[in-house]
Order: structure tokens, then sequence, then C-alpha cells
């Protein structure tokens, strides 16, 4: 009987270590531009372009977030020992995310009735800030490495989050939402707005590639297992391909924005993203809680694993259209003026 369940117990591991990594590269690419548009609000000039940057968010930004929630619940039912050991060893990091999107959340909501609409605007923006810093030094410490011991459970201190290195991750990803965040405001806004936005998301996207060359030199340097998994094979002929495919999408992302092109930087940039994220994953896979513990030996059962599949093959379609719907109905540009209320326009 125990024979029989090997393969599946081998499978259902992999299939959910997609799962999460699905739910993680749509939250970022998705809830990436609101925190991106948010930390950009911080430097509008003037009550209207700010409401014009809030108003692109206003149906879609509390949809974006349930991917984060569906990641955090899958992770819990699917690895329950990264759960609790990833739990532990970033709680800093997560508390910071946490605290910044509680703080969008509320200057969102309490800014629209609000008559000094100042503090609230700061408010947002240092929020988004914090969320993104909060998700920048988890994934740092991902590069970083978990100290667990033979069983998994994390034997660190609450501080081996914060190192050099993991502030330059934060910052990076921080450069990141705002180049998703410059070009979804291409894509929604028009004028001197939109000519502001080509300019921010050209520079992002020069602050993020430094950040992101760093980071690839780097790691192999300074990690020895990440160095012996890059350099045999076939995984040399993988992580030589993704850099040089990045490059491509870079020179393409900045001959878009030189053109004044709306619709292709943001494409670019997605595909910049999801190039990232392969990369990411396959010098991840198939650790769990890097660098030692794998899926295998976090997985619960396979009749867990199974159940969950079930109820999440019917949730993830849900979920998809749903946040298809919401884009498809409040598509188009914002535009606003001093004498009438920004709004929609289709």
């Amino acid at each position: 009987m125990q024979s029989s369940l090997d393969p599946l117990a081998h499978f259902l591991p992999q299939v959910w270590f997609f799962i999460l990594g699905l739910f993680l590269f749509l939250y970022v690419l998705l809830d990436g531009f609101d925190l991106g548009v948010g930390i950009l609000s911080l430097t509008a000039k003037g009550e209207e372009r700010r409401s014009i940057l809030m108003t692109s968010l206003g149906n879609v930004w509390d949809a974006n977030e349930t991917w984060l929630v569906l990641m955090g619940g899958s992770l819990f039912g699917a690895f329950p020992l990264a759960y609790a050991t990833i739990l532990q060893a970033l709680y800093i990091p997560l508390v910071i995310m946490v605290v910044g999107l509680i703080l969008r959340a509320v200057s969102f909501e309490f800014r629209e009735n609000a008559d000094n609409k100042m503090v609230w605007n700061i408010a947002f923006g240092v929020g988004s800030f914090l969320a993104a810093l909060g998700q920048g030094f988890a994934l740092g410490t991902v590069f970083e490495g978990i100290k667990v011991d033979a069983a998994g459970h994390f034997i660190g201190t609450p501080w081996d989050w914060l190192t050099w290195r993991s502030v330059i991750v934060a910052l990076t990803l921080i450069q990141g939402y705002v180049l998703i965040g410059s070009t979804y405001l291409i894509l929604k806004t028009t004028g001197e707005l939109q000519q502001t936005h080509y300019r921010t998301a050209t520079i992002a996207t020069w602050t993020t590639l430094a950040g992101a060359v760093f980071i690839t030199v780097s790691t192999p340097l300074l990690s020895e297992p990440a160095r012996e998994l890059l350099f045999s094979r076939p995984m040399v002929y993988i992580f030589g391909a993704i850099p040089v495919l990045g490059l491509l999408l870079i020179i393409a992302l900045l001959r878009s924005l030189q053109l004044r092109q709306e619709v292709a930087p943001i494409v670019y940039t997605f595909l910049i993203f999801a190039l990232s994220f392969i990369g990411l994953g396959f010098l991840i896979f198939p650790n769990i809680i890097p660098p030692s513990i794998t899926i295998y030996q976090a997985a619960a059962a396979p009749s867990t694993l199974v159940f969950m599949l079930t109820f999440v093959g019917f949730l993830i379609p849900i979920v998809l259209g749903y946040n298809i719907y919401n884009y498809v109905v409040f598509r188009g540009k914002i535009v606003g003026s001093e004498s009438q209320k920004v709004q929609p326009v289709s």
C-alpha cells in the first residue's frame, strides 16, 4: 500500500509548489502595480494628480490582494512545516508588510471623505512603501537561506533577515514595483501625467536592472549551494539563457518607452517579471525552506494535498475570472480637471 502511494507523494508536492508559485506570481504582478502606484503617489504634484492615481486603483486594488490570502492559506495546508518555519524566521518583515497593507486600506477609505486629504495621501504612500519593503526583505531572506535544524525548525535569530544583501533585494523589488506602477499609469492616464510616468518607468527600468544584475552576480559568488546548482548541467544552460532573454526584454521595454507606446511597456514588464520568477523557481526547487528542507520533507499527507487540490481547482478559475472581469469593466483612461470629478473613461 505504501509503495503505491510513493509516486503520488512525490508528484503532489511538485504540483503544490507550482500552484504556490502561480499565486505568488499573480500577486506580485497585480498587487505590484498597486504598490507601485502608491509609492509614486508620494511624488505626485497636486491633489488632482493624486486623485487620478487613486481613481486608477479604486475598483481593482482590493481584488488583487486575494492572491496573497490564497497563497498564505495554501502554504499552511500544503506545507505546514514550511509555514511555521518561514513565519517564525520572517516574523518582523511580515509584520512590516501587514502594517503597510492595513495602512493602505485604512487611508484609501478615509481619504475619500476627508476634508484634509494630505494626511491620508501620505499614509497611503507610506503604507505602500512598507508593504513592498517587507516583501523585499522576505525575498532577500530566500536568497540568504533560513537556518533550521534537522527537523526543519527555525534555529536562527529574529534579525537574520536583515543583511546588506536583503536590503539591496528589497530596494530592487521596490524599484520593480515602481516600474510596474509606472507602466500601468502609462496605460491609464493621458497628457502630461502620462509623460511623467514614461520618465519614471525609464528610470525604474535602469534601477531595477542594476539591482537585478547585482543579485544575479552575487548569488553564485556568495552561496555555495546556488553556485553548485547554477554550474551543473543542464541548469547552466537554463540560467545562461535567462539573463540573455531578460536583457532582450529590457531593451524592448526601453525602446517601447522611447517610442511612447502605451500597451507594450506593461506587457514587456510582465514578461520580465515572469522570466525572473522562472529563474527563482529553478533556483529554489525542490526546496521550500532554502537551502535544506525540500517540498517532500515539508509536505502534508497525500490525502490532504488531494483534498486541497480539489477545492483550489474550483477556486482558481472563479478568482481569476473575477479579476479579468474587473479589468475588462474598468478598462480605459482616467481623466480629470479642476472643474469636474475624476472619472474612468472606457
